[in-house]
């Protein structure tokens, strides 16, 4: 059985290689689907969920000028293309509901400013 002080030093060990182990991925760009300082070639838009495993996703593919958007169904099975088209302008998407602040100023006869 090894000693009490070897199993505290291999503890504290791995827990000291965690945030090494973070810091190298972050740099590396593996964290943000960056490498080498290129941007990544897939990068998600959006997505509804439609049911029980099902949803719609827009990726976008490529970079520069050669960008397109893809339309895919996602189930648990397959991942089919349903839509191939230019990129657009991302729609900011406003809540459907008013925040908590919003309702709150707005009960307290303040003036709305819009999303906090």
């Amino acid at each position: 059985m090894p000693s009490t002080g070897l199993t505290v030093v291999w503890f504290l060990g791995v827990v000291a290689l965690i945030p090494l182990t973070l810091w190298v991925l972050k740099r590396s760009g593996l964290a943000t689907g960056t490498v080498g300082g290129a941007p990544a070639l897939i990068k998600p838009v959006g997505q509804l969920n439609i049911g029980p495993g099902q949803r719609l996703v827009t990726v976008e593919v490529g970079s520069g000028d050669s960008r397109t958007w893809l339309v895919l169904g996602v189930t648990a099975q397959h991942i089919n293309t349903l839509h191939t088209m230019a990129p657009q302008i991302a729609p900011v998407a406003e809540p459907a509901t008013p925040s908590f602040t919003n309702l709150l100023r707005r009960s307290l006869g303040q003036q709305d400013k819009g999303p906090v």
